[in-house]
């Protein structure tokens, strides 16, 4: 009878409790992030999701996880990841995000020129070089700072039509702002690109860290320039409406492994 109370005991217990960033970011959704568990080992496993290399981290300094970002345009079912030789599974629920109809009276900011075309092709690659970078640093804190002081506006997934034209998803998170409110760094790091751009305007590009990147947009001044290395909280520009914007707002992107996820994960705001 002990025998079989002693069994019973440890099949109702779990195998280790969730931590707080298990919890606080796993919502694996297109466009969401997968938390994966990768074991106890003595050093951080090697991982890499679709080719790319994975943020690791010791969760309450004990087992190693892996945070995948998840491709908007990845469908509902079973992913996989390698982690030193191994393969791992993990499943990406259903999500489905709401439309969002903007009216432009520059007709170039729908439908460009063959110039304009160029200069945005250009511009998508050098962001696109900015959002691939992987360092080495561990991120000073997961649980991010919201940028501005700011209701969101936008959120993150929405199919967005111009002028009644589908575009490309709204790939972050817009802050309401008066023009000139101060943006914060959410987390520590360093500036990686500056560039002011046929969409996105004055632009800052700030990794933080294992392929975890910021990318903030339509700034109306920009206070810092590449290099430049940010405390938490560091001032990096002020709120504007450059690029293609209908008012002040600011735009924030957060990347993991060079794959667009919502940043109201990290900010403890997201809605399933």
């Amino acid at each position: 009878m002990r025998l079989i109370v002693a069994l019973l005991l440890c099949l109702a217990l779990p195998v280790h409790a969730e931590g707080f960033l298990t919890r606080l970011l796993n919502k694996p959704v297109p466009g969401g992030v997968a938390v994966v568990d990768l074991g106890d080992g003595p050093s951080a496993p090697q991982v890499r999701y679709q080719g790319k290399p994975v943020l690791v981290i010791r969760e309450d300094g004990q087992r190693w996880i892996a945070i995948a970002g998840i491709p908007l345009t990845v469908k509902p079912g079973t992913q996989q990841l390698q982690a030193d030789g191994r393969t791992l599974s993990f499943t990406v629920g259903a999500k489905r995000y709401r439309e969002q109809r903007i009216t432009l009276k520059n007709k170039e900011q729908v439908n460009p020129n063959p110039a304009n075309l160029k200069r945005i092709e250009r511009e998508l690659a050098e962001q696109n070089a900015a959002y691939r970078q992987f360092s080495p640093r561990q991120p000073s804190n997961l649980l991010l700072d919201k940028p501005v002081n700011g209701p969101l506006s936008s959120p993150f997934g929405l199919r967005r039509f111009f002028n009644g034209e589908e575009r490309n998803p709204h790939s972050g998170l817009d802050f309401a702002a008066a023009a000139g409110t101060p943006i914060k760094t959410p987390a520590a790091g360093k500036v990686i690109l500056v560039g002011d751009y046929f969409f996105n305007g004055r632009t800052v590009f700030v990794d933080h860290g294992q392929g975890l990147i910021s990318m903030f947009c339509h700034l109306s001044q920009v206070g810092v320039q590449v290099g430049d290395e940010l405390a938490r909280g560091a001032v990096l520009g002020k709120v504007g409406s450059t690029g293609r914007a209908t008012g002040p707002h600011l735009h924030w992107n957060i990347s993991l492994n060079d794959a667009r996820v919502d940043p109201a994960i990290f900010i403890g705001a997201f809605k399933p």
